[in-house]
């Protein structure tokens, strides 16, 4: 063999090595973002519709699954067991940042991780739950959007009295997972003596928990109905629409989802608009920016539903000043 053969075949011999190092540290150089996932909703019409918001948004700030980032989604329920592995699966696999929805998901992801950023969505109090130092400087490794303040809880007293003047009788259905439970119903009951109404709360963990609790509420007269937003009521949304309907009992929701799946009421945040959002800060997050400095920001957009066709069959007519206000009228 001649000598420039020789050498030529020892370089390219020698060039998968020497080149090897150069080809790691590139693909370590190019390694793809990674956000997580965790949806207190099973994956229904609804919860499609929030997560679709979110990725549409995340797409518009430049961010597509699958090409310059992935993301891992987890789909939960009404049970706080399930929710509380999947929190600890996601945490496994090292994403940059988590998405959570809800307060029950939220404290879920803080019991797995003080480290990595979580911009949570859909949550009450997240001062008074601990999940930051204030609003204006969270301060730990979790921001992102409330839904209200506990002031606007009163209005739903005020509006199921509107549509239903002759109740006296209010419970307020809620679960105890959640640690905003006794501030909503505190706010509840401040306007409550006014309206001339007595409250009770009920704190339902199952199914078989809210069919009794309705079912035996429901004996008295002139009673109705509050649901206060949570993870464990929007999972059994279905059966508390049909308890509701069984017992004639005027309810108000939190959500649009509610009225537009035959309840009779909701006044609350758009919650597609926090999910879009949601995603602004997961987008900073990635190019930088930590939790600890991006405030927790209140909703800005809210809406009142009312299904006209549910409303007949209570024999409930809708006063003008009622309709008025409000923001979808569902035949």
């Amino acid at each position: 063999m001649r000598r420039r053969e020789f050498i030529t075949l020892l370089g390219a011999a020698a060039a998968p090595s020497l080149l090897w190092p150069l080809m790691a540290r590139g693909q370590q150089a190019e390694r793809v973002p990674r956000i997580g996932v965790l949806m207190g909703f099973a994956a229904d019409q609804e919860g499609r519709s929030r997560l679709g918001a979110f990725l549409q948004a995340l797409q518009q700030s430049g961010w597509t699954d699958g090409r310059n980032v992935r993301i891992d989604i987890r789909w939960g329920g009404p049970n706080a067991d399930d929710i509380r592995k999947l929190a600890a699966e996601l945490v496994e696999l090292a994403p940059d940042v988590i998405l959570t929805s809800s307060s029950v998901v939220t404290s879920a992801m803080l019991q797995a991780t003080r480290t990595i950023p979580i911009v949570f969505t859909i949550v009450i109090d997240p001062v008074g739950a601990g999940y930051v130092d204030n609003l204006a400087r969270p301060g730990g490794n979790a921001t992102g959007f409330t839904i209200y303040e506990y002031s606007m809880s009163g209005k739903w007293l005020e509006l199921l009295k509107a549509i239903a003047p002759g109740l006296t009788r209010v419970m307020v259905l809620r679960d105890p997972a959640v640690a905003s439970g006794p501030g909503q119903f505190a706010a509840i009951q401040a306007v409550a003596a006014s309206l001339g109404v007595e409250l009770r709360p009920a704190d339902t963990r199952d199914a078989g928990e809210i069919e009794r609790a309705i079912g035996t509420f429901a004996q008295g007269a002139n009673s109705g109905l509050i649901v206060t937003g949570s993870t464990g009521a929007a999972g059994h949304r279905d059966l508390i629409i049909a308890l509701a309907a069984r017992h004639r009992l005027p309810a108000i929701y939190n959500s649009r989802f509610w009225p537009a799946a035959g309840g009779l009421m909701s006044y609350g945040p758009d919650f597609l608009d926090q999910f879009r959002r949601a995603a602004g800060y997961v987008d900073r997050i990635l190019k930088g920016e930590k939790p600890a400095g991006l405030p927790v920001q209140a909703p800005t957009k809210f809406e009142l539903l009312i299904n006209l066709k549910t409303a007949k069959a209570l024999g409930l007519e809708v006063p003008a000043t009622l309709l008025a206000r409000v923001d979808e009228v569902i035949e």
